[in-house]
């Protein structure tokens, strides 16, 4: 699906001629009523290009100009873009005409949490692995500056497969909305829910808000019931206040420290998302969610699994059964894919082949005579020395860092092509991250690896044939 896009439409909706549903905007076909609010209604919907189920959240503009909130829909929106993750509901695009807002967003068939839990506590390991969800979620909100700050289980979807989404970040936070005490103010949330310092109503750190939330939901999914209840608002209000709960005969001593922890009523002392990690409780069974950003698709990477993820395109990679076994016995790869006159044209702009081998906006390209092994074996080199992870495709290599920034980890892309039968092409891209980050890494690991790389092979080639070298495209050719 297209990055988030405004369509300014004359008309919001239009009737498909063939079967009487409501198009809107010519592009998506919607169907029955999902939920509603104050200030807006979510529909099922599909693609009708695509045949995909999405969700369509559709904003009153009349309402929320009138209650002041334009901004708080921006916020939003700026937010869902920021935080893109498997655990976390997927905004695909916007779009507006003058009197609607719509947001079109991944549909979540298995309904919310709070209606698998309505029915009676769940099994232990069941609740783990949905928490395990919940904290990878958060984790990674945190990371990028997002605070969500009204965590639920009326806000935790299920899949078709039973995995958990994060959704509604209607009332989340940004770290540039934090006052000069480095604290935030609003009193928001759900009261059985919500941490004791935001009652206090003298600022909190959000972070620390969210994961008293975390614990509060743990605890349901284990019990069946709020750790912290009374007929009475202002009487649960002192409970929470005062961190005062019972944890049911079931909870194990491990599960038991942990929510003591998760529930600590000051904030300074509460446990970390870091520290829930290394619980001995949390870690069973956990495993950390891999994933990259591409083609502005989510595509998951298989801890086991070296090739690459789903969104790749794979019909450009193919090979024949009988090739395949025959690289896997001798251990050797395939040829890369040439470069004609067109693709180097395409390379460089104005047709002026110079800047075929400087670094540009997209990335850098690098040309060497060293085999292709060789160039995969030095980008698994530069990548152990920062700790990257490192996946492989025939002639296509990915980088990707695990460090968390504020547009997720760093990802490069690095792939082969044939030049001449002697020389080929790395081109080396950013997929993901930040741009000050990669440019920190090419500049200090990448370029001078691969321009070692370069000399060696050129060092080779004078030792074994002084007149010649192929270390770089030569200035004339016959």
């Amino acid at each position: 699906m297209d990055s988030t896009s405004k369509s300014n439409a004359a008309t919001s909706s239009k009737k498909d001629a063939n079967n009487g549903q409501t198009l809107l905007l010519g592009r998506y076909e919607v169907g029955k009523l999902l939920g509603h609010g104050t200030f807006a209604k979510v529909y099922h919907a599909r693609n009708v290009k695509s045949g995909d189920s999405v969700a369509i959240k559709v904003i009153d503009k009349e309402k929320i100009l009138k209650s002041g909130l334009i901004a708080h829909i921006k916020r939003e929106i700026s937010i869902l873009r920021r935080v893109r993750h498997p655990n976390i509901v997927q905004l695909f695009e916007v779009m507006a005409t003058k009197s609607k807002i719509y947001f079109v967003m991944e549909y979540v068939r298995g309904g919310e949490l709070f209606n698998k839990v309505a029915k009676g506590r769940l099994k232990e390991d069941v609740a783990r692995k949905y928490f395990q969800q919940l904290i990878s979620a958060v984790h990674f909100c945190h990371a990028r500056g997002v605070y969500h700050r009204d965590l639920k289980p009326e806000n935790l979807l299920l899949d078709e497969n039973g995995d958990l989404k994060v959704s509604d970040f209607g009332l989340s936070a940004v770290s540039d909305q934090i006052r000069q005490d480095g604290l935030f103010h609003t009193f928001c949330g759900t009261p059985a829910y919500v941490a004791p310092e935001v009652l206090a109503r003298k600022g909190y750190d959000a972070a620390k808000v969210d994961i008293w939330s975390c614990g509060v939901i743990l605890f349901v999914l284990m019990a069946g019931y709020l750790p912290f209840q009374d007929q009475n608002i202002m009487a649960m209000y002192k409970k929470i206040y005062k961190g005062e709960f019972r944890c049911p005969r079931w909870f194990s001593p491990e599960l038991i420290r942990l929510l003591t922890k998760l529930l600590d009523t000051n904030p300074e002392t509460r446990i970390t998302i870091p520290e829930i990690m290394e619980k001995r409780w949390f870690k069973k069974g956990f495993k950390h969610i891999k994933f990259y950003i591409e083609d502005d698709k989510l595509c998951s990477v298989e801890d086991d699994d070296n090739d690459v993820g789903p969104c790749s395109d794979q019909s450009s990679m193919s090979e024949s059964e009988t090739e395949l076994e025959t690289r896997k016995r001798v251990g050797t790869l395939p040829r890369p894919a040439s470069l004609n006159a067109f693709d180097l044209i395409s390379f460089s702009p104005g047709f002026n082949l110079s800047g075929l081998f400087e670094e540009g906006e997209e990335g850098s390209r690098f040309v060497s005579g060293a085999p292709v092994s060789t160039i995969i074996s030095k980008l698994e080199e530069i990548a152990k020395v920062v700790s990257f992870t490192v996946r492989k495709k025939d002639c296509r290599v990915s980088l990707e860092g695990s460090r968390e920034g504020a547009k997720g980890p760093l990802s490069i892309a690095a792939e082969i092509f044939e030049l001449t039968p002697s020389l080929v092409v790395v081109e080396v891209k950013k997929k993901g991250g930040e741009r000050g980050e990669y440019e920190d890494f090419c500049n200090r690991e990448l370029k001078p690896g691969l321009e070692k790389l370069m000399v060696e092979e050129s060092q080779s080639s004078a030792a074994a044939s002084p007149a010649t070298s192929s270390s770089y495209l030569p200035s004339d050719t016959e």
